[in-house]
């Protein structure tokens, strides 16, 4: 009976991976992965506050033909961590109130019903703001990207903008 050595499959797997490495690009292409901001472009406008502080901003999202993004709300728990968010934060406490569109229903065998927007989305942000601030306001919109085409779903992305 031949003993082997311990390390021969050791290197084995070395080997393996090495060459996996060489193959994909190694971490690098792991870090260069496209993310969910790469089939969606997102922009907010805002047009002054009000005399009361009142202050609406505009959050467009344009999904890319072939993808969409889970809606806010998504209509199933397993999938709220992936839902559509919007921020807006002032240099001063201020009253945010989020309004999202409803959603498109798909109706999924396995794993449920659940919402998704496609296309060009608009998210309406009513901003209170503190008597006096009349500064930028800072809006962080939160996705995640999936296609039915290529059966695959982006890493999420958080896209931060700035608004006057």
């Amino acid at each position: 009976m031949t003993r082997r050595s311990p390390a021969r499959p050791l290197a084995g797997a070395l080997a393996l991976l090495a060459g996996l490495a060489l193959v994909t690009g190694g971490p690098r292409a792991f870090a260069q992965a496209k993310k969910s901001d790469s089939v969606v472009k997102v922009s907010a406008t805002a047009p002054k506050p009000a005399d009361d502080g009142k202050q609406v901003v505009t959050v467009t999202l344009d999904v890319k033909e072939g993808w969409y993004i889970y809606a806010n709300p998504v209509g199933l728990a397993d999938f709220e961590d992936n839902q559509t968010v919007v921020k807006v934060e002032a240099k001063k406490p201020a009253k945010v109130k989020v309004s999202y569109p409803e959603g498109k229903e798909v109706k999924d065998k396995v794993v449920g019903s659940y919402k998704t927007y496609e296309g060009k989305v608009t998210i309406k942000a009513t901003v209170q703001r503190a008597k006096g601030d009349s500064g930028p306001l800072d809006v962080k919109v939160k996705f995640q990207a999936c296609s039915d085409v290529t059966k695959t779903c982006l890493p999420p992305a958080t896209v931060k903008l700035s608004v006057e």
